[in-house]
């Protein structure tokens, strides 16, 4: 039974109201007030109970030139719904190390253990979510890309839609980089498009930011995200050595109703979309993954530090803080590290980067006792960890979504030479 969507917003909102205010957005001297997304995850039991886990606050990203620096301890990208996601896989491995090491090892009310007769060698995985959860998500606005196009388009003076070309890159049908060959031998692909430059073209993968005037990132919209994410869950790569796949997946999406065009949604997310060619042959994958596409719901509530509840009298003024909270710690994040410290300072590692995650998972690893598993997460590099065999399955998953739907998606690389020591 699906909960009531104003429900869902409900728990994400009173969670975020109990937040200290240093995490919320702040009065501007000049009379402006500060906005933010928002966005968090809920989990319910059989019973229906509610429960938020996860919660994020924010709109930026890291500019591509910058990764290089980021050493595995700066965020590469914190809009709220990634911040939301991260911080949900970072609290099931603290669910696990509670569960592991810390006494009297009471069960958790989310994970259960699969025990060694259930294992197979295509899903290994010591842990997964227990079968009567489900996964919802708020958010406090449309996701950015291919699902608020339509509200993009109605916010400009003028919503004819443009004529311009979608830009491609010639590349060979079998390869992924741009190359000269014959045109016999040459396919016209589509790339992805930068923020909101060719609003009118629909269905097209997209890259963060959506301002003009913003350095360039290849971080992917929100939206292409959270599509993907229907076919490899919401796991991250770490994560999913540890917890099978196979419950991780988000049940329904929980939009204000100002926020929710229908039509754009099913474009964007669903098997009427552009996700129909990796919904037909979902059933090839095996270890664990599948194609589980989420509804999509309106909800009567909105946040009030949405953008929309600013006021026509008041200027609206984006907020660099961004809130990220589990029910075992929270943290405030400004340019993708800790509020108050240098922007690649390994001491300002958010609990939720890739080089605090990748530590946390070599712990769970350890209390579990899985040599082979250790072996995988002890590497040289983070990129070695990555490209390795046990996440063989989830790369052939990701590959395919990308070839085959998700066209155009160009891969965010420069920050995955580091070691666990960094």
């Amino acid at each position: 039974m699906t909960p009531d969507p104003d429900a869902v917003a409900d728990c994400v909102l009173a969670t975020f109201r109990q937040l200290p205010d240093k995490r919320k957005p702040r009065p501007q001297s000049d009379g402006a007030r500060e906005w933010v997304p928002l966005a968090g995850i809920v989990l319910a039991d059989k019973d229906g109970k509610l429960s938020c886990v996860s919660l994020g606050t924010g709109m930026k990203c890291l500019p591509s030139n910058k990764l290089p620096l980021a050493h595995g301890n700066a965020l590469h990208d914190w809009h709220a719904e990634v911040l939301a996601i991260r911080a949900f896989n970072r609290f099931l491995l603290d669910e696990l190390l509670l569960l592991l090491l810390t006494p009297p090892h009471l069960p958790s009310l989310y994970l259960r253990e699969v025990p060694s007769a259930e294992r197979t060698l295509a899903q290994p995985q010591p842990f997964t979510l227990r079968d009567d959860i489900r996964i919802y998500m708020y958010c406090s606005e449309a996701p950015c890309g291919d699902a608020s196009m339509e509200l993009t388009m109605a916010a400009q003076e003028d919503a004819t839609p443009w004529t311009s070309p979608v830009p491609t890159v010639t590349s060979a049908a079998t390869t992924t980089t741009t190359t000269t060959l014959p045109p016999s031998q040459e396919t016209q692909v589509p790339t992805a498009l930068r923020g909101r430059t060719h609003f009118a073209h629909l269905g097209a993968v997209r890259c963060k930011p959506s301002r003009p005037d913003a350095p360039p990132t290849l971080s992917k919209s929100c939206t292409d995200k959270l599509a993907l994410s229907q076919a490899t869950s919401l796991l991250s790569s770490l994560t999913s050595l540890l917890v099978s796949p196979r419950n991780a997946y988000l049940h329904t999406l929980v939009l204000p109703a100002s926020q929710h065009v229908p039509a754009a949604c099913t474009r964007a997310f669903s098997s009427a979309g552009r996700m129909a060619p990796v919904a037909a042959r979902a059933g090839d994958w095996g270890g664990g993954y599948a194609w589980r596409a989420f509804a999509v719901l309106g909800t009567a509530r909105e946040f009030a530090w949405s953008r929309r509840m600013v006021g026509s009298s008041v200027r609206a003024a984006s907020s660099n803080i961004s809130a990220v909270w589990t029910p075992g710690w929270q943290e405030t994040v400004i340019g993708g590290v800790l509020q108050g410290r240098r922007q690649f300072d390994a001491r300002g590692a958010s609990r939720v980067c890739r080089g605090a995650m990748w530590k946390v998972a070599v712990r769970v690893a350890a209390a579990v006792g899985m040599p082979a598993l250790m072996q995988v997460l002890g590497k040289r590099a983070y990129k070695d960890v990555k490209e390795s065999e046990a996440l063989g399955a989830r790369r052939r998953v990701k590959g395919d979504v990308k070839r085959e739907a998700l066209k155009g998606w160009v891969e965010n690389r420069g920050d995955d030479g580091f070691g666990l020591g960094t």
